[in-house]
């Protein structure tokens, strides 16, 4: 990964007007936000710059408004939240350039923040417009991202800034890509990457471009019984995509010549109905699968196989559950496995980076968020960083 400059970089900052794109697309429930930990992890950047005495405003979306305004999707619906979190007041601009933005300039006082309204009200934003970008830039003296979750969106707020004004990877983005580059960028070997989900369908790049990086790649969710049909093994009436057999098998291949080892459960854990502790529950070998019985976890010696062969790695990537965790007693084989893999890491033995939605879920579910060199709450843009794929926000950051 090429250098990217960082708040380190910065020169004296008083009276300058810091542009800071966050995010603060909350989850709401009546009228206030159910989860803020997106604005916990922009408070160490904002605070930093307001205490050097920068005029700092945000830039953020708020839902999917298509460049239209909806009154509902305002970023005054999170102001609140933000102020309780920062532990300051700030000043709500309702637009992002203009003589409005240049008045309320003019009012804050060095340190003081401000929060722009959802930049996705217009439509120059997603279509990263350059005269768009270029008049959001003429209030700016520098530019900050921190918002990885949005850096594989090339947009006016994400992408396009970062060419009009001097360009700083804001404090979660630098940790967000240091932890990528020593996941994935040059990792300390053997890597092992553990892809769990539903479908093979959704993961198809990521586990192409993985073969070709980690010496182990440990496949489970309903997505291990789709290669595990690849080689034959009747699923029964397990979640399995059988039109993508070949495609499991080819990726096999790729991973035989790039000496990977894929590894995929020997035993299962089954049972002829989806449901908490169904009656009907049995531990079986892959090859006893019955055609009335659908697998809904890896089996407990396939577990402590996989702990063993983590504690021959020196850095994990995670993104995805092992089994139906959602549902017990099927979260066993994600939680036995994220607790071997949090103990390792707090032995200093494994760099771990885990990242997705589901995949923060089932850590925060076994107990073990914390205890992961990093979790990224970045969906798409984990995602497309497991592909292989350059992410437009972050490529800006390094021009």
């Amino acid at each position: 990964m090429s250098s990217f400059r960082t708040l380190d970089d910065l020169g004296d900052v008083t009276g300058k007007v810091a542009l800071v794109r966050v995010d603060l697309n909350l989850p709401m429930k009546d009228g206030s936000a159910t989860d803020v930990t997106r604005v916990e992890a922009v408070k160490p950047t904002i605070l930093e710059l307001a205490n050097k005495g920068a005029k700092v405003l945000l830039l953020a979306h708020f839902g999917r408004p298509k460049g239209q305004r909806y009154s509902t999707m305002s970023t005054s619906f999170v102001q609140g939240d933000v102020e309780e979190v920062l532990g300051k007041e700030i000043m709500f601009i309702p637009e992002v350039m203009g003589p409005v933005v240049e008045q309320s300039i003019d009012i804050l006082s060095a340190g003081d923040i401000g929060l722009l309204d959802n930049v996705r009200f217009w439509p120059g934003e997603e279509a990263n417009d350059r005269e768009f970008a270029k008049g959001m830039a003429a209030h700016g003296d520098f530019y900050v991202n921190d918002a990885f979750s949005a850096a594989h969106r090339a947009h006016a707020s994400t992408e396009g800034l970062a060419h009009h004004l001097p360009a700083y990877a804001g404090r979660a983005m630098e940790a967000e890509l240091k932890a990528l580059e020593a996941a994935l960028g040059s990792p300390e070997q053997p890597v092992a990457a553990v892809v769990g989900g539903a479908k093979v369908s959704t993961k198809l790049d990521v586990l192409e471009n993985l073969v070709g990086k980690v010496q182990h790649l440990i496949i489970g969710g309903g997505m291990a019984n789709t290669f595990l049909a690849a080689r034959g093994v009747d699923v029964g009436k397990s979640l399995c995509e059988h039109d993508l057999t070949d495609t499991a098998n080819r990726i096999m291949d790729q991973a035989d010549h790039a000496g990977c080892t894929v590894h995929l459960p020997y035993d299962v854990v089954v049972a002829k109905e989806f449901a908490a502790n169904p009656p009907s529950m049995r531990v079986c070998n892959v090859h006893e699968v019955a055609s009335d019985e659908m697998i809904l976890d890896v089996g407990p010696q396939a577990v402590e196989a996989l702990g063993d062969v983590l504690k021959t790695c020196s850095t994990l990537v995670w993104n995805g559950p092992m089994g139906a965790f959602e549902t017990e007693p099927f979260d066993a084989a994600t939680v036995a496995l994220a607790k071997t893999a949090a103990a390792l890491t707090q032995d200093g033995s494994l760099t771990s980076v885990a990242g997705g939605g589901d995949t923060v879920a089932a850590l925060a579910h076994a107990g073990v968020k914390d205890d992961f060199t990093f979790v990224s709450t970045a969906g798409g843009a984990f995602l497309e960083w497991m592909e292989g794929k350059a992410l437009p926000g972050v490529a800006a950051l390094t021009a």
